[in-house]
C-alpha cells in the first residue's frame, strides 16, 4: 500500500508538472507575437552614452555613390565624398553615423550588386570603428536605366562595363545590369560588418518594408535606462511608392506606446523623403527665424501622400525633431507645432546641384537632456546651430 501510494504521489506531481508546463508554454506563445514585434525592430544591443559625455550623431545625406559609374566623372565623384565624410569624422568624432538614404545612385549602376557601391559610401564610417545606421532612398534600388548615349546609330545598346579602374567585379556579372533590392542592400550591409551596423531588417509584413527599426540610446550608468529612442522608417521610392504607409503609422504607434507609453522619453525621427508638412513650414525666400540655416535654393518635393504620420507625431510628445535629406539645396529647420521638421545637408558628389557639401550634426545630453544640431562644412567650418529641444 505504501509503495502505490508513493507512486500515486510521484504520477500526480509529475502531471502538475506537466499541466504547468504546458500553460507557461501557452502563456508564452501568447505573448511571444508582442515580443517577436520588438525583437525583429530593436538592436540586439543599446547605444549608449559615455561616462559625462554627450552623444553625438553625424548625418550623411545623399551621397549617390555610383553615380555615372561608366565614366571618368562618376569615380571621382565618390572619392570626393569620401572626402567629405572623413573631414566631417576627423573634427566631430561622433558616437554614431546615420546614413539617410540615397546612399547609391542605383539607376546609373550597370552591375549585378549594387551592395558594393554601397559599402564603399560606409567604408570611411567602418574605417573609424564607428557605428551606424542607415535607412533607404527613393534612389537605393531603383532599375538600372539605359543612357541614351550608349545607343549606336543601328539603335542596337553597345556594351559598356565599368572602367578597370573601378569595375567592383570580375566577368560577366559585372556587365549583367540588374537591380538590387533592398532587402539584398541591407542583409549585405549587415552580415559583412559583424555587429557594427545597428541597420535592422524590420518586420516582414510591414510596407514599405525594410529600414523600419528603432534604436535605444541609453543612459552611461544603465543600458537598461534609455535616454532617447531613434526611430527609421523606410519612406519608399525607387521599388515602392514614396510614401509612408498607414501599416507604417499603426507599427509606429503601436511600437511607441508598448517602448514609451508615457512618453516620457524623447524621440527622435529619421527618413528620406520629406512629408507635406515640410511645405507648409518652408521658408518662402531667404531663411528667417525662427526657421535656422543656410540654403533654401529650391522647393520641396515630399511624399506622394500624407496618411498620418504626421498628425501623430504633432500630438505625441515625446516626438522632438524628424530629419530627412531627399532635396539637396535645402539645409534648414523649421519648428512644426511642437516639433522641428529638419533637413541634413547634402553630403555626397554625386547627385544633382553644386552648393558646398557638408553633415548635419545631433548632439544629445542625458541630464538633463538637450538635443542641439548644427551643420560641418566639407572645408570644416560650422553654421546653423539650433536647440530643437526646447
Amino acid at each position: 500500500m505504501a509503495m502505490a501510494r508513493n507512486r500515486f504521489i510521484v504520477l500526480s506531481f509529475a502531471f502538475i508538472a506537466i499541466l504547468l508546463g504546458f500553460i507557461v508554454a501557452i502563456a508564452i506563445g501568447r505573448e511571444s507575437p508582442q515580443k517577436s514585434s520588438i525583437l525583429q525592430t530593436m538592436a540586439p544591443k543599446p547605444l549608449q552614452f559615455s561616462p559625462n559625455s554627450s552623444f553625438k550623431i553625424a548625418l550623411f545625406a545623399d551621397l549617390h555613390y555610383g553615380e555615372n559609374a561608366w565614366t571618368d566623372w562618376g569615380p571621382r565623384q565618390d572619392v570626393n565624398s569620401n572626402r567629405v565624410m572623413s573631414t566631417v569624422l576627423d573634427l566631430e568624432n561622433p558616437d554614431f553615423v546615420v546614413y539617410l538614404g540615397d546612399l547609391v545612385t542605383a539607376n546609373n549602376l550597370p552591375i549585378a550588386n549594387a551592395s558594393l557601391y554601397w559599402d564603399m559610401a560606409i567604408s570611411p564610417t567602418r574605417a573609424r570603428r564607428i557605428p551606424w545606421a542607415s535607412l533607404f532612398g527613393n534612389h537605393d534600388d531603383m532599375p538600372f536605366e539605359w543612357p541614351i548615349d550608349w545607343f549606336s546609330a543601328s539603335g542596337v545598346p553597345q556594351l559598356r562595363c565599368p572602367p578597370p579602374s573601378t569595375c567592383l567585379t570580375s566577368g560577366e556579372e559585372s556587365c549583367s545590369f540588374k537591380g538590387t533590392q533592398r532587402v539584398e542592400l541591407m542583409k549585405n550591409e549587415i552580415i559583412q560588418n559583424n555587429g557594427s551596423s545597428y541597420s535592422i531588417n524590420g518586420p516582414k509584413d510591414l510596407w514599405p518594408s525594410v529600414s523600419n527599426y528603432v534604436l535605444q540610446v541609453s543612459s552611461s550608468h544603465d543600458p537598461k535606462s534609455p535616454v532617447a529612442f531613434l526611430y527609421f522608417l523606410d519612406s519608399g521610392g525607387g521599388s515602392y511608392p514614396e510614401i509612408i504607409s498607414n501599416a507604417q503609422v499603426k507599427w509606429f504607434q503601436n511600437l511607441s506606446q508598448e517602448l514609451n507609453p508615457q512618453s516620457r522619453v524623447p524621440e527622435i525621427i529619421f527618413w528620406h523623403i520629406p512629408s507635406e508638412a515640410y511645405k507648409e513650414v518652408a521658408p518662402k525666400s531667404g531663411i528667417q527665424k525662427p526657421c535656422v540655416g543656410s540654403i533654401n535654393l529650391e522647393a520641396v518635393a515630399p511624399q506622394e501622400s500624407e496618411m498620418g504620420m504626421m498628425d501623430f507625431l504633432v500630438n505625441r510628445t515625446s516626438v522632438k525633431a524628424v530629419f530627412v535629406g531627399h532635396n539637396h539645396g535645402l539645409d534648414w529647420c523649421c519648428p512644426y507645432n511642437k516639433l522641428w521638421l529638419c533637413y541634413a545637408r547634402h553630403t555626397g558628389y554625386g547627385g544633382y546641384g553644386n552648393w558646398l557639401r557638408g553633415a548635419r550634426i545631433l548632439e544629445m545630453t542625458q541630464q538633463p537632456f538637450s538635443l542641439k544640431s548644427w551643420i560641418r562644412m566639407e572645408d570644416g567650418v560650422t553654421h546653423s546651430e539650433v536647440v530643437l529641444s526646447s
